[in-house]
């Protein structure tokens, strides 16, 4: 703020420092951060950049859902960031069973949680070619304990002419290793594309195009699966923490998710991208692996 002041031998000019003003946040932050409740500074950060970076990189329109699940608890961790309504309708989640909720993510307890996205693929994907993301902070085991069959997101529905039609990222824990499938369509020949290694951290992603089933870590693409079949999208609900298995929760996991996203088909970049905005958004949050 400048101030002209007079004095005896002329004219000048006074700077005084006034109030920072506020920051000015995404429409779609706000939208969110007033349904869930929340007004800590950090989060407030973190979404908004989040949410500048996803429409910077132009890929906010593929996603359906976006769960930051910031805010440590059920309410705060049950909106979709792209449309945090309080509503079925709105894909807000509805948590069953056993859940923690904390400040680093909602977690599963492995034997009968789940969340209801009612988010049905066939409905709401713009083609029959989708992706699914999670972000885990669970490691292979956890206190000697794995999910030996654990789906992180998954639907299975049975849809002529595909039986057992499946759209799911799966984990399945054998002594020592993570396995990351992202399955297309369940007991099918070569239906998804597999990743081995010993961690079971960080942002997983599996992306289903006309020709391939492909899955990622930290944005990288780790295996590509050629198809030659045709697709008919699952008619039931995604579920997050377990696998909607024909309208039955089952294949429970125990992955804390910092992080989980349903959208349509995406490229390498594209995939590449997000994980470079997920990962900042963790960071701000203190919670990266």
């Amino acid at each position: 703020m400048a101030v002209v002041l007079g004095g005896g031998n002329g004219i000048y000019l006074a700077s005084f420092a006034g109030p920072t003003p506020p920051p000015v946040l995404d429409p779609d932050a706000v939208a969110f951060l007033t349904a869930a409740g929340i007004v800590d500074p950090t989060i407030e950060t973190a979404i908004n950049t989040l949410v500048v970076s996803l429409k910077g990189y132009s890929i906010w329109s593929k996603f359906k859902a976006i769960y930051p699940f910031v805010g440590g608890t059920a309410i705060t961790h049950k909106f979709n960031l792209k449309n945090p309504l309080d509503s079925n309708a709105a894909f807000r989640l509805s948590f069953l069973g056993g859940w923690t909720h904390s400040a680093t993510g909602a977690k599963p307890n492995g034997t009968n949680a789940y969340a209801n996205s009612f988010l049905v693929p066939s409905f709401e994907l713009l083609t029959d070619y989708s992706s699914l993301h999670y972000y885990s902070r669970t490691s292979t085991t956890e206190n000697g304990v794995g999910d030996a069959n654990g789906c992180v997101i998954g639907v299975r529905a049975d849809v002529l002419p595909d039986v057992n039609n499946s759209n799911s990222l799966y984990v399945k824990t054998n002594p020592g290793n993570f396995n990351l499938f992202f399955s297309t369509i369940a007991g099918a020949t070569n239906n998804y594309a597999r990743y081995v290694e010993p961690i079971g951290t960080g942002f997983y992603s599996g992306s289903l195009t006309a020709t391939n089933s492909k899955v990622y870590k930290n944005g990288v693409n780790t295996t590509t699966v050629n198809l030659s079949f045709p697709r008919v999208t699952p008619n039931l609900s995604q579920y997050i923490g377990a696998l909607n298995n024909k309208g039955v929760s089952a294949d429970w996991s125990l992955k804390e998710s910092a992080f989980a996203r349903i959208a349509d088909s995406m490229s390498d970049t594209e995939v590449a991208n997000l994980y470079t905005a997920v990962q900042a958004y963790q960071t701000t949050l203190g919670r990266n692996i």
